[in-house]
């Protein structure tokens, strides 16, 4: 036995058994930050939200050279202040689905079963989140917001699976197969 080999090997195993399970960190820190958006009251969140919608608005103006005026850069806010607070939520359950599903497909949960497990954890986080905005001031549960939710989880998950299929077929190819060898 080669000692070097010999403990090489273990060294990246025993690596691997530490720091997988770490893989979850991401997830854990979006539903930190998603439970920390929804116990802002509604004046507080309705600010970050107008406040993204007036940067969108301001960058849209000068990205197409329109020129507007301020009445009219408020207008625009106040017109697409709602699909602004829409995407919010879309792209944090995106988000939230990646980092929950990816650290899944590592340990091998895939096909269908990534979708159930993953996707029922991360609606089911946003029924909760619902729930819990029924007792923050000026915030009220929507159905509509998980129905938005859900999209964003669809979404992520889809993704992972798409990413994990390519990889496993190009870049990763090769060191299945240096597996299978040993």
């Amino acid at each position: 036995i080669d000692m070097k080999k010999f403990l090489d090997a273990f060294m990246r195993q025993l690596l691997r058994y530490l720091l997988k399970p770490l893989s979850f960190v991401p997830a854990i820190c979006m539903m930190y930050v998603i439970y920390s958006f929804s116990a802002q009251d509604g004046n507080a969140s309705a600010s970050v939200s107008l406040k993204v919608s007036e940067i969108v608005v301001s960058t849209a103006d000068k990205v197409l050279d329109r020129d507007l005026n301020e009445s009219e850069k408020e207008a625009w806010v106040d017109k697409i202040h709602f699909y602004v607070r829409k995407c919010g939520h879309f792209t944090e359950y995106f988000v939230l689905a990646v980092t929950f599903a990816f650290p899944l497909y590592v340990y091998g949960v895939r096909g269908l079963w990534l979708v159930f497990f993953a996707g029922g954890f991360c609606v089911g986080f946003a029924c909760l989140d619902e729930f819990h905005q029924s007792f923050v001031a000026g915030r009220t549960p929507s159905k509509r917001d998980v129905l938005i939710d859900s999209g964003g989880v669809l979404l992520g998950i889809l993704m992972v699976r798409i990413l994990g299929f390519i990889g496993r077929r190009t870049i990763f190819r090769g060191l299945s197969s240096s597996r299978n060898s040993r």
